[in-house]
């Protein structure tokens, strides 16, 4: 039968909006009644389909709106199925079997109900010293469990990180609780609890809080920050048609889903008037945040907050002014609810530009000739909400062609109890009196779908390495010579290969038949990327078998259209045997990945070892990498910005004549000083140089 649906034909890369999402819940509530819907998105349409309607979109077909459903049905039965939006059929139902999908916020928030209600958890509160009065002031966390062999995954579980609250304004990460409940999601009851061998009464440390009225009573809020304004009053640089953008010569289309959040697929970049393909799809895929703490039960705490909890799912709504300032341009994000109804987050994800410093300059020592170009960026952001831990991603476009993913890690510290004078084994460090915050890793894995001048592409390792014959000799006389040695990774067993900071390793994504005509190199991309801790837990532990993607810094793999969660298709309580994703996807590694449509796998992020300077919440800290053209251009392809100042040499000897001057006017000195504000090119006084640029004093 066909379907329903009456809306403006979507572009085939935008998410399911309401109404296709409900349609695709009323088709499988027909067909297999009652269900919980963990999932309900677009299922992107196939590579080679797609690519074929990119080129032309007004004589291929259109590729089809097909929605991906996972449901769990009464008894805990996993089904995968797909939804043909256009046909109103389902195409596939698939029961699996000991598999669990991602879990939803109402899952999550329904656990913290149940606990303060459960008698073993009353119990424990008040041998923890919480009085059973007061266990409105218990708070949990709800976590996956990881995986844990004494229940395996045939039953759907969470772990309850407990706290306590005793002032409704106060952060209870401050007053953690030592048990650990387990939740059964189908029974919606606690089964079992975890109490440590030591127990660690609840602490009765005076609170330090971040609210407003915790600040103005311990002094007060500085009273020496004025106002930076932001304004365009000519409006902003880019224009958005539905959810594709143009702005500075780039093009690209803005995606979002449950799991992965922002997608940015069809990458290209306007090459005075060549529009040259760079990227098919840029995505964070997964993480895994482990904590190092290896005392029972905190050998569970491994979230992988995109598989297990969906970037998209956990979005915050953003505020103008406060989380984006300018002008700024928001997209919304649609989604199920587990009862099968919809929900909508405003303003997911917020488009804006930002002045980014100097774009480049040169100033001549001879005669003070001189141009100085500004640069800006534009900026997609998204900031989610992982428990305690907020992340601000940002994929940041600049005019020079770079493509700069960022992260910015801010929030609460995950922390546990800790007795006074106990020791924490180096585990962890004691941020507040009783505050143990435990070490852990936050390791990102980007995933780049190449497409670098077409599909065709190859991955080098380029590492910057002495000469390789020694001093006095004929071809190294003088002992410095040094260059780029370029390792072909030709296969998915050789393309596996770590972060190497004395050699100042990078990977060109280059594509062998587009050869620069000055260079004589091939056309590329670099990935250039400094933060890239190896994965601390040690291999064969749990954390190394299910997150098989983070055991190296890059892989490289063939594409092909399903393969997009680095650490498989359900992650909450694999065993990691065998290992899912990536792992499984590279086999013995002899696949070859050369001159070929192919996706290189990045994992990069940070180690945190807590300190108090990180407590009750944190300052943001910056994670940064770059995707670079190099060879790509015929030259520096922003030599056509306009400039702020520029003056030749021959306008320089006519007294400025002719010189562009195109600077803020709304720029002044911050104190005001004998003379007059020096102009952008009176560089001559400061440095000492005579005019003509012949005496120097």
């Amino acid at each position: 039968m066909p379907s329903t649906l009456d809306v403006a034909l979507p572009h085939p890369f935008d998410p399911l909006g309401t109404v296709e999402i409900e349609e695709a819940i009323s088709i499988v509530t027909k067909a297999h009644g009652e269900l919980f819907f963990n999932v309900v998105s677009l299922l992107e349409p196939r590579k080679a389909e797609m690519t074929a309607w990119l080129a032309n979109p007004d004589t291929a077909p259109r590729p089809t709106r097909v929605a991906e459903v996972v449901a769990i049905a009464k008894g805990g039965k996993v089904y995968d199925g797909l939804v043909n939006l256009a046909e109103g059929t389902i195409t596939k139902w698939e029961l699996l079997n000991g598999l669990q999908p991602i879990i939803t916020m109402e899952e999550l928030i329904a656990v913290e109900h149940i606990c303060r209600k459960d008698p073993k958890v009353i119990e424990q509160c008040e041998l923890s010293g919480v009085p059973r009065e007061e266990m409105h002031k218990v708070y949990c966390d709800p976590w996956t469990i990881g995986y844990d062999e004494r229940f395996g995954s045939q039953v759907r579980l969470q772990q309850a990180l407990m706290y306590y609250r005793p002032d409704v304004d106060t952060c209870q990460y401050q007053y953690p609780l030592d048990f650990c409940p387990i939740f059964d999601v189908e029974k919606q009851a606690v089964i079992h609890i975890d109490i440590p061998k030591v127990r660690r009464p609840l602490s009765k440390t005076k609170p330090i809080d971040y609210h407003p009225t915790a600040v103005e009573a311990t002094g007060g809020y500085r009273q020496d920050i004025k106002p930076i304004h932001i304004t365009q009053p000519d409006g902003v640089s880019f224009q958005i048609t539905g959810r594709e953008i143009e702005w500075q010569r780039w093009k690209f289309h803005i995606g979002f889903n449950y799991r992965e959040g922002i997608v940015l697929n069809n990458i290209t970049f306007n090459d005075k008037g060549t529009v040259r393909p760079i990227f098919y799809r840029l995505s964070l895929a997964e993480m895994v945040v482990p904590y190092g703490n290896p005392e029972h039960p905190h050998q569970r705490k491994h979230a992988f907050d995109l598989g297990e909890y969906g970037a998209g799912y956990m979005t915050n709504s953003l505020s103008l002014g406060c989380d984006c300032k300018g002008a700024i341009h928001y997209l919304d994000a649609e989604f199920p609810t587990r009862s099968g109804g919809t929900r909508t987050i405003k303003n997911a994800i917020c488009i804006h530009e930002e002045d980014a410093g100097i774009l480049f300059k040169h100033t001549d020592f001879r005669d003070d000739s001189v141009i100085v170009t500004r640069a800006r960026k534009l900026i997609i952001q998204q900031i989610f909400t992982a428990a305690n831990y907020e992340y601000a991603i940002q994929w940041i476009f600049h005019q020079d062609g770079t493509i700069q993913p960022d992260i910015k890690l801010t929030g609460i510290l995950n922390t546990y109890a800790l007795n006074p004078d106990e020791d924490t084994d180096g585990w962890g460090t004691q941020v507040y009196p009783g505050v143990n915050a435990h070490n852990h890793q936050h390791l990102f894995c980007l995933r780049i779908d190449a497409n670098v001048d077409g599909p065709r592409n190859t991955v080098f390792a380029v590492d910057a390495v002495p000469s390789e014959h020694p001093v006095g000799s004929a071809e190294n006389f003088y002992g410095n010579g040094f260059g780029a040695k370029r390792t072909k990774l030709d296969t998915t067993g050789n393309a596996a290969t770590d972060y190497n900071g004395a050699t100042s390793r990078t990977w060109d994504m280059v594509n062998p038949s587009k050869i620069h005509p000055y260079s004589g190199k091939p056309a590329s991309y670099k990935l250039v990327s400094r933060e890239v801790p190896g994965l601390l837990p040690k291999e064969g532990s749990l954390v190394w078998k299910r997150a098989g993607f983070a055991r190296h810094a890059v892989y490289v793999t063939k594409y092909r259209d399903d393969q997009l969660w680095p650490a498989g298709r359900h992650v909450p309580q694999t065993s990691g045997e065998p290992s899912q994703g990536i792992p499984e996807w590279i086999g013995d590694g002899s696949e070859s990945v050369e001159d070929e449509d192919i996706v290189l796998w990045h994992t990069f992020g940070v180690t945190h070892i807590p300190a108090p300077e990180d407590f009750p919440v944190m300052p943001a800290e910056p994670i940064t990498l770059l995707l670079r053209p190099r060879n790509f251009f015929l030259s520096n392809p922003v030599l056509d910005v306009p400039p702020s100042y520029a003056c030749t040499p021959s306008q320089v000897a006519a007294a400025g004549a002719g010189a562009l001057d195109a600077t803020d006017r709304m720029s002044r000195l911050a104190f005001e000083t004998n003379g007059a504000a020096a102009c952008c090119g009176s560089n001559g006084a400061a440095n000492g140089h005579a005019s003509n640029g012949t005496n120097w004093s």
